[in-house]
C-alpha cells in the first residue's frame, strides 16, 4: 500500500517532469523566435554606404519561470505545452506605473491599461512574481536606431516567459511613411517581438532618441523624465567591443520591478 508520504513524492516528481518538459519545449521556441525591435532593419554606418544589420531582439527562455508565472502552479495536460497567458486581473479603465529600481537610478514608465490591457496585465503579473528582479538590460543600440532593451532573465536575448500577448494599440503610432516605418519618440517604452504578430513576451525597449521603425511594437509606456536622462547616460557610455549594437559598456541591473494602480 502507497503511503501519503509517498503518494507525496510521487506527485512531485511527476509535477517536475512536466515543468523540465515545458521549460524545455519552450526554449526550442524561443529560439526560434529571436524577439525583436528592429527586425531585418538595415542602417547606413558609413558615408561610404557600409550596412548594418540589427541583432534582432528576443523573448525570454522558460528557466526559472515556475517562480515567475502563476499558470505554472496548475500544469496542462500537455506536458510540452506553454504555460497560457495570466488571466486579466487589471483594472482595465485605470493608470498604472512601473517601476525598475536598477544600479542607475528609478526608471518609471507611466502605463495606461485602458489602451494596452493585456500587456499591462502581463507586466503586472511578472512583477508580482518578481520576474524582473535581478535581471539586466541585455542590449544597447546607439547607431540607427537608439534602444536600451530590457525584460530578458536570461540575460542574451533569448528568454521570455513561455507565453505570447497580442499587439496592442498599434493605430496610436501612426500612418509608416515610404520607409514602411514610423517615428518611435524619445521616452516610449515598447515590447519587443519576434518580428510575427502577437508574439510579445516579456523583453522591452526603452527609447531614449526619436527613432524610426515598423509599426509593429506595442507601444505600452512612458519613460519619466529622470528614467529618460539615466538611459541617455548608459546610452554615452556606449556599447561592449565599440560597436553600435550590443551589451551596454555601463551595465544595467534591475533589482526589483513592480507595478502599482495609481
Amino acid at each position: 500500500m502507497v503511503s501519503n508520504d509517498q503518494r507525496r513524492r510521487q506527485l512531485a516528481r511527476e509535477k517536475f517532469e512536466r515543468q523540465r518538459l515545458r521549460r524545455e519545449e519552450a526554449r526550442r521556441r524561443n529560439r526560434r523566435r529571436n524577439a525583436v525591435v528592429a527586425a531585418a532593419l538595415a542602417v547606413a554606418l558609413t558615408a561610404g554606404g557600409a550596412v548594418y544589420a540589427s541583432v534582432q531582439l528576443t523573448g525570454r527562455d522558460a528557466d526559472g519561470v515556475e517562480a515567475a508565472a502563476g499558470p505554472e502552479a496548475t500544469p496542462s495536460p500537455d506536458a510540452s505545452s506553454p504555460p497560457p497567458e495570466p488571466p486579466l486581473a487589471v483594472d482595465t479603465k485605470a493608470a498604472y506605473t512601473m517601476t525598475l529600481k536598477t544600479n542607475v537610478g528609478d526608471l518609471v514608465v507611466s502605463m495606461d491599461a485602458a489602451r494596452t490591457p493585456r500587456t499591462v496585465n502581463s507586466f503586472k503579473h511578472l512583477a508580482d512574481e518578481k520576474y524582473f528582479d535581478g535581471t539586466k538590460c541585455h542590449r544597447l543600440t546607439t547607431q540607427g536606431i537608439f534602444v536600451l532593451q530590457c525584460g530578458d532573465p536570461q540575460g542574451d536575448g533569448t528568454g521570455g516567459p513561455g507565453y505570447d500577448i497580442p499587439d496592442e494599440d498599434l493605430a496610436s503610432l501612426g500612418k509608416a511613411g515610404p520607409d514602411g516605418k514610423v517615428t518611435f519618440r524619445a521616452g516610449t517604452v515598447a515590447m519587443a517581438n519576434t518580428g510575427s504578430p502577437n508574439s510579445g513576451g516579456s523583453q522591452f525597449f526603452l527609447v531614449y532618441e526619436d527613432s524610426r521603425l515598423p509599426p509593429k511594437y506595442t507601444p505600452f509606456g512612458t519613460l519619466d523624465a529622470a528614467g529618460l536622462k539615466a538611459v541617455r547616460d548608459v546610452a554615452k557610455a556606449g556599447v561592449e567591443g565599440g560597436t553600435g549594437d550590443g551589451a551596454p559598456k555601463k551595465p544595467v541591473t534591475v533589482g526589483k520591478a513592480t507595478v502599482s494602480k495609481r
